[in-house]
C-alpha cells in the first residue's frame, strides 16, 4: 500500500465523490452559522444541519467536504496521550434525501480498497443491532464473511441526541495487526486498545424519534458520512499516532528544533511538544476565521490554547517568542487544503505575537504570586486552592482557570472551581450595576 500524505488523501477523498455526482463545498468557518448551539463547529455534518433539517435548499442533494473542526471536551488530556487532539479535518460525504444505505456502503469499501489500497482483509464492518439490511449488504453485496460483521447496540451504532432526525450507523475498522494491540486473549473490535482503529462511519438517518423513545421512518432519508482525515493518514502511513503523520510530524519536529529536544526521550518533554504541536494548529485555523482572543465564548477557547502552548514552551526551554514562527510550518504544511491560511498569514503572526506578548508580560509575575499562595497552602496542610485566589490569577494576571489547575495537578493541588465561579459572577453584577 502507497505511503500517501494528508495532502493528497483529502484531495483522493474529495475527487472520489466529485466522480460519484458530489459537489465538493469549501470548508465551513469554524465559527458556525445560525447556531447558538454551538460554540464552535466541531463535526463535519454540523454546518450542513440546515440542509439535513429542511431549513434551508442544499445547492446539491450530494455533497462532499474536508471540514475544519475543533473539540475541546479533552483538552486536560491532549500532550498526556497521542490520541487526543483539539484541531481535526472530517471528510464526509453526504446524501439530502437521493442515495442511501446501498450507494453509502458501496462507495465506502470502493474507496478504502481500490482508491487508497487498503487490505481488504483487515478491514471489519460493525453495523447496528437491528439493521439486517446494512448487515446483509456487507455480506451478500460486498462480500465480508458474516462473522467478519460486528453488531453493536446503540451505545456504538446509534447515532441521535433527543429529539429529532436520528438513525443506525455502520463503522470501519482496520486491524493496524499485533504490535498495536494490548495481548490480551479474545483482542478484536470493539476492544479499548489500538489494534483495531476505527477509520469511517455511515450515518443513516431514517428516523424521527419523539423525544420519548417512538421512531417513525423518515419521507427524506439521509446519508452522513464522516472520516477522520488525520485517523485515515495514520492507518495508511503506518504511524503510532496524529502526531506521527507526515504534516503533524514536520509540525512536531519543527517544536523539538526550537527546544533543542528530541521527541521520545523524556515523557514529561513529550507531553509539552505534543500539547503545542496541537494548540498553535487550533489556533492559527481559529484566528484565520476571524476569532480574536478574549475572556469570552470562543475568544476564552483561543486564549487557553496559545497561552497554554506558551506556558509548555517555557516548560521546554524554548526562549522568546515562538508561536508566530511556528504558526508558519501550520500553513506550509496545510495551505494546500486551505489556501486561505496564507492569504491571511501575516494577520494569524501578529495576533498570535500580540497574545503572546501579553501573556509573557504577566506569567513571570502571576508564577510568583501563585508560588506564594501554594507555599501558604503547604504551611496550612491544605491541598486546595481558593477560588478567589484563582480568580485573581484569571482576572489580574490573565491566568484562564485551567492553566492554573495544570500547574497546580502537578504539584498534587485542586481549585475550589465552584468559589472561583462564584467570585467571577460577583464581579460581572458589581460591573453590571449603575453607575459602573
Amino acid at each position: 500500500m502507497k505511503q500517501y500524505g494528508v495532502n493528497e488523501l483529502r484531495k483522493m477523498f474529495l475527487e472520489f465523490f466529485q466522480s460519484k455526482g458530489h459537489l465538493a463545498m469549501k470548508s465551513f468557518s469554524l465559527v458556525p452559522h445560525n447556531d447558538k448551539s454551538l460554540l464552535l463547529i466541531n463535526s463535519g455534518m454540523a454546518p450542513l444541519k440546515p440542509y439535513f433539517t429542511g431549513a434551508e435548499i442544499p445547492p446539491c442533494k450530494r455533497v462532499t467536504t474536508c471540514q475544519k473542526c475543533i473539540r475541546t471536551g479533552d483538552i486536560e488530556n491532549v500532550g498526556k496521550t497521542a490520541r487526543h487532539g483539539t484541531f481535526f479535518e472530517m471528510l464526509g460525504n453526504f446524501s439530502f434525501g437521493d442515495y442511501f444505505k446501498r450507494e453509502a456502503i458501496s462507495w465506502t469499501w470502493e474507496f478504502l480498497t481500490e482508491v487508497v489500497g487498503l487490505d481488504k482483509d483487515r478491514l471489519y464492518p460493525s453495523v447496528y443491532l437491528e439493521d439486517d439490511e446494512a448487515f446483509d449488504i456487507w455480506n451478500k453485496e460486498i462480500g465480508i464473511p458474516a462473522e467478519r460483521i460486528f453488531r453493536f447496540g446503540k451505545e456504538d451504532n446509534f447515532w441521535e441526541h433527543g429529539a429529532g432526525p436520528c438513525g443506525p450507523c455502520s463503522e470501519v475498522y482496520y486491524d493496524r495487526g499485533e504490535k498495536y494491540g494490548c495481548g490480551k486473549p479474545g483482542c478484536t473490535v470493539g476492544c479499548d486498545c489500538d489494534r483495531y482503529m476505527e477509520v469511517w462511519n455511515d450515518v443513516f438517518t431514517q428516523f424521527e424519534n419523539d423525544g420519548e423513545g417512538h421512531y417513525e421512518e423518515l419521507q427524506q432519508k439521509n446519508i452522513d458520512t464522516g472520516m477522520g482525515l488525520e485517523r485515515l493518514a495514520v492507518v495508511v502511513q503506518d504511524v503510532d499516532s496524529i502526531f506521527d503523520v507526515d504534516t503533524i510530524k514536520s509540525l512536531r519536529d519543527k517544536v523539538c528544533e526550537f527546544a533543542g529536544v528530541t521527541y521520545k526521550t523524556d515523557e514529561n518533554k513529550d507531553i509539552s511538544i505534543r500539547l503545542i504541536t496541537d494548540h498553535i494548529r487550533s489556533a492559527t485555523f481559529m484566528i484565520s476565521d476571524g476569532i480574536m482572543p478574549s475572556n469570552e465564548g470562543r475568544g476564552y477557547v483561543l486564549r487557553r490554547l496559545i497561552r497554554r502552548a506558551a506556558r509548555h514552551g517555557r516548560l521546554l526551554g524554548i526562549p522568546g517568542k515562538f508561536l508566530s514562527e511556528l504558526s508558519a510550518t501550520v500553513i506550509e504544511g496545510s495551505k494546500d487544503g486551505y489556501p486561505e491560511l496564507e492569504e491571511k498569514k501575516d494577520f494569524i503572526f501578529k495576533v498570535l505575537t500580540q497574545e503572546e506578548d501579553k501573556f509573557n508580560k504577566t506569567i513571570d509575575q502571576g508564577l510568583s504570586i501563585l508560588a506564594g499562595m501554594e507555599s501558604k497552602m503547604e504551611a496550612a496542610g491544605e491541598k486546595t486552592l481558593a477560588g478567589t485566589d484563582a480568580f485573581t490569577l484569571y482576572d489580574t494576571y490573565g491566568f484562564p482557570l485551567d492553566l492554573t489547575k495544570e500547574i497546580l495537578e502537578e504539584k498534587g493541588y485542586t481549585i475550589d472551581e465552584a468559589g472561583f465561579h462564584a467570585a467571577m459572577e460577583e464581579q460581572r453584577k458589581r460591573r453590571a450595576a449603575p453607575g459602573k
